[in-house]
């Protein structure tokens, strides 16, 4: 009995300790700032041990060539500015994350394909790995897990190529979001026009630029952008 008595007090110490030391402040938590050896095993061991156990029943398609080149595109528009590509750094973004984003040439040598798929699909809470599946379906991940899985024999030519060869291919492969300005300079110069694409009226110019041969009478009634206020 007092064996347990002695336990519960201690049990109860560790406790007042450790929320008092929440409540103090002490604990630098910028990003600019790593984790302790203690912390950063704590947590790299956790995830990793997490990873693997909820991968477990996840059914892997067969990822031929065919879906790695469809899912090169989704790459680029979704994984390089936090993670790089070959040839490429990081975006400033990416560059700032803490812990930092991994190399996924080396995710793909040390990960199983159903392994990247649960973290692409589920993210990584406290990291800035986002959940893609809030936003993507599993047949739109699973071709940029085949493609991740390609990565450790590419270099930055090949790269290039896979994304002149998968031009159309992808989720994003029609427009690339507007604030994903690094995604743009990442398909400049390899066939891609980014201000070539349709708009949301069919128009395949991708131009703003009004018709000069159109009176300013004949201009369209609900345009209100060159109205002052």
């Amino acid at each position: 009995m007092k064996v347990v008595k002695v336990f519960v007090s201690l049990v109860a110490v560790v406790a007042i300790a450790a929320t008092g030391f929440a409540y103090s402040g002490l604990y630098d938590v910028s990003a600019s700032s790593p984790h302790s050896g203690l912390v950063d095993w704590l947590l790299s061991t956790t995830s990793r041990a997490s990873v693997n156990r909820h991968a477990e029943g996840v059914q892997v398609p067969d990822l031929d060539d065919a879906m790695a080149l469809a899912g090169v595109s989704d790459f680029d528009a979704m994984c390089t500015g936090c993670h790089g590509a070959p040839g490429q750094e990081p975006a400033a973004m990416g560059q700032g994350l803490n812990p930092p984003a991994p190399d996924l040439v080396g995710a793909a040598t040390e990960l199983t394909a159903a392994e990247i798929f649960w973290v692409t699909k589920n993210g990584i809470k406290m990291t800035g790995m986002p959940s893609w599946g809030a936003t993507h379906d599993d047949n739109a991940i699973w071709p940029v897990v085949a493609f991740i899985g390609r990565l450790p024999g590419l270099d930055a030519d090949q790269y290039k190529m896979m994304l002149a060869n998968a031009q159309g291919q992808g989720h994003h492969a029609v427009a690339a979001p507007a604030s994903a300005h690094s995604h743009a300079e990442t398909s400049s110069g390899i066939g891609f026009d980014q201000h070539a694409q349709p708009d949301d009226h069919g128009d395949a110019t991708g131009s703003d630029v009004a018709d000069p041969n159109k009176s300013e009478l004949e201009s369209d009634p609900n345009d209100h952008s060159s109205h002052t206020h």
